[in-house]
């Protein structure tokens, strides 16, 4: 049986429903039987699958878009306070609710997992979805990222587990209360809203105070930033923390991450038992995802054999080294990549998994803050590429910054030896790929913002 839709949300009004995050909640109300309304700045897929669950889909944002019987008005920190949609709530006392505050209401009366960290959320969230419906269990999740599998983002299921990625960016993390958390990796990032590494502990100590007495806290042995979090929360002595990892002294031993190419086998250390399973993406960042996705899963109680075959149904989530297609002998393959540690750990997951070919990256900046933040990062990462191309910075939500261009990017990759080039035209993208590629090459799309669109543009250039 659904759990029952609060009356405030029976007919919400979502602005900007075309968004990863605000289109998983509006298709999980609409599949609860919510009647689903909102407005988005231009027709995607997501809209029409949206209609598809009976969904009002508006293009464009307007006032008069709001229905006279809206509840409620959902938003995202992304919605800023000129939009006209979000004024005619204010004047018509209809009450706005944050996308956070959703998703947390959503998760009422369920066994919530939490996923959060600066780099894996997506993929670690999607793997447990696809693992707990393998074994039949049926969960609810809300996700950043289409699976590859099940073609969606977010799903009403009728078990008693909601599976949902907990965003760090503007602290709506705050607003959940899971029975497990994973915690991936915890580094500086969206400038914007924090302004050092303290404002980023603290913020995930507070998301950490959130688990339920009780419950598990899963969170990496490795990574530098998690086991200071550790450190912080290790007085809280009313839920168990389980770290997973290579590190000699955590829980789940991560023993081997072999390459298969595309895909890579793992080999960890639990309770005392060796158990080995196969992760269908490659890089060893994605292997660590699923040992996490494992560990969270073993602590609602689920057998870790269970678990580890049915980690072996996830077949990848869209843009997360997602093959595009393939055309006169080059693979071109989407990465959702933004950030300089993610960077370089798909470049050195993919020159792992496709040794003896090139790498060519074509790589969208994304947010003025963080380009001013970590462009020289981003420049060091594009060593790995064997050539690169930068287009102008991805703005988002943001405005521009006098003086923060891809420049910043270019000129440090070009001061640690990369070959990297700039192009401000997305247009001749597709012709700038097909003077640089040869067969056997590997071409990334890399990036958080619309560089996703050119891959097929890619493919249809090299075809021709």
């Amino acid at each position: 049986m659904a759990p029952a839709v609060p009356t405030t949300m029976d007919r919400p009004h979502f602005i900007g429903i075309g968004g990863a995050g605000m289109s998983g909640i509006a298709k999980i109300l609409a599949q609860r039987g919510a009647q689903v309304a909102g407005s988005d700045a231009k027709e995607s897929a997501t809209a029409e699958a949206l209609r598809a669950l009976g969904a009002t889909v508006h293009i464009g944002h307007a006032a008069e878009h709001l229905a006279a019987d809206a509840t409620c008005v959902v938003v995202s920190s992304a919605i800023r306070a000129d939009n006209p949609e979000l004024a005619a709530a204010a004047e018509r006392g209809i009450p706005v609710v944050h996308r956070s505050d959703a998703l947390a209401r959503l998760m009422d009366g369920l066994r919530p997992i939490a996923v959060a960290g600066t780099h894996g959320k997506t993929t670690t969230t999607s793997m447990l979805a696809v693992s707990l419906d393998a074994l039949d269990l049926d969960p609810s999740y809300a996700i950043g990222g289409d699976l590859n599998g099940p073609g969606t983002n977010a799903l009403h299921g009728s078990g008693d587990i909601f599976v949902a990625e907990a965003d760090e960016s503007d602290r709506s993390f705050h607003k959940y209360a899971p029975e497990v958390a994973i915690v991936l990796n915890v580094e500086l990032d969206h400038h914007a809203n924090y302004a050092s590494m303290d404002e980023i502990y603290e913020s995930f100590e507070t998301f950490v105070g959130r688990v339920r007495p009780g419950g598990t806290l899963v969170i990496s042995a490795d990574q530098a930033g998690a086991r200071e979090l550790t450190e912080r929360v290790s007085g809280r002595h009313d839920i168990e923390i389980v770290t997973y990892g290579t590190a000699e002294d955590a829980d789940v031993r991560v023993l081997k991450v072999t390459p298969r190419g595309l895909s890579s086998e793992v080999t960890i250390l639990l309770n005392g038992k060796m158990l080995t399973f196969a992760v269908s993406v490659p890089g060893s960042h994605y292997a660590h995802n699923a040992v996490a996705a494992l560990a969270a899963g073993v602590a609602l109680g689920i057998p870790a054999h269970n678990l580890a075959s049915a980690l072996g149904k996830f077949t990848g989530v869209g843009r997360r080294l997602q093959l595009k297609g393939e055309a006169a002998g080059v693979q071109v393959i989407d990465s959702y990549a933004h950030h300089p540690t993610e960077m370089t750990a798909d470049l050195e997951a993919i020159r792992g998994a496709a040794a003896g070919s090139r790498v060519l990256v074509v790589f969208q900046p994304h947010l003025f803050s963080r380009t001013q933040e970590l462009g020289t990062e981003m420049g060091q990462s594009l060593t790995l590429a064997d050539a690169s191309v930068v287009l102008d910075i991805y703005p988002a939500r943001e405005d521009p910054v006098p003086g923060i261009t891809s420049a910043l990017i270019i000129d440090a990759a070009e001061k640690a030896g990369a070959d990297v080039r700039a192009e401000h035209d997305m247009t001749a993208i597709p012709d700038v790929v097909a003077g640089m590629a040869r067969p056997g090459d590997l071409v990334l799309t890399m990036g958080a913002g619309d560089v996703t669109d050119l891959g097929p543009k890619i493919l249809a250039r090299l075809e021709s």
